[in-house]
């Protein structure tokens, strides 16, 4: 073989090498691009599920204060409710005690009046009447 053929064999081959070292190279660049690619896509998505789940967050905080603040209207009204029904309570104590006072007063007044017949009749009716309507 001459010297110009095995001269074109070896030119040949390395140029054959530095076409397989290129095409390595341009297949590695298209594979990290690839990749590089798929990371920014998976970046995206992170960052649209992270407003997601802030959005989901405020609106959980937001629930949970109107939940606190209805339950403590609602236990400022069962705390009124409660002290409306102990004055309620007293009044009608109060009412009962007063009732009991102006029977007592009717039966004294019977007592000392010298026309009223001996069992009051009228006059206990009319007491009751007034208790029960009130």
């Amino acid at each position: 073989m001459s010297t110009g053929a095995v001269i074109a064999i070896v030119v040949g081959g390395l140029i054959l090498l530095a076409l397989i070292a290129l095409a390595l190279t341009a297949a590695r660049r298209r594979r990290l691009d690839a990749r590089r690619r798929q990371a920014g896509e998976l970046r995206q998505q992170a960052r649209s599920r992270t407003v997601e789940a802030e959005s989901a967050r405020s609106e959980a905080e937001r629930d949970s204060a109107k939940a606190r603040r209805a339950q403590a209207e609602a236990e400022e009204r069962a705390a009124q409710a409660k002290h409306d029904q102990a004055q309620a309570e007293r009044r009608r104590i109060e009412a009962e005690q007063e009732s009991e006072r102006a029977r007592a007063h009717h039966d004294q007044a019977r007592e000392v009046d010298p026309d009223a017949d001996e069992l009051g009749q009228d006059e206990a009716v009319a007491v009751n009447q007034n208790a029960r309507e009130n």
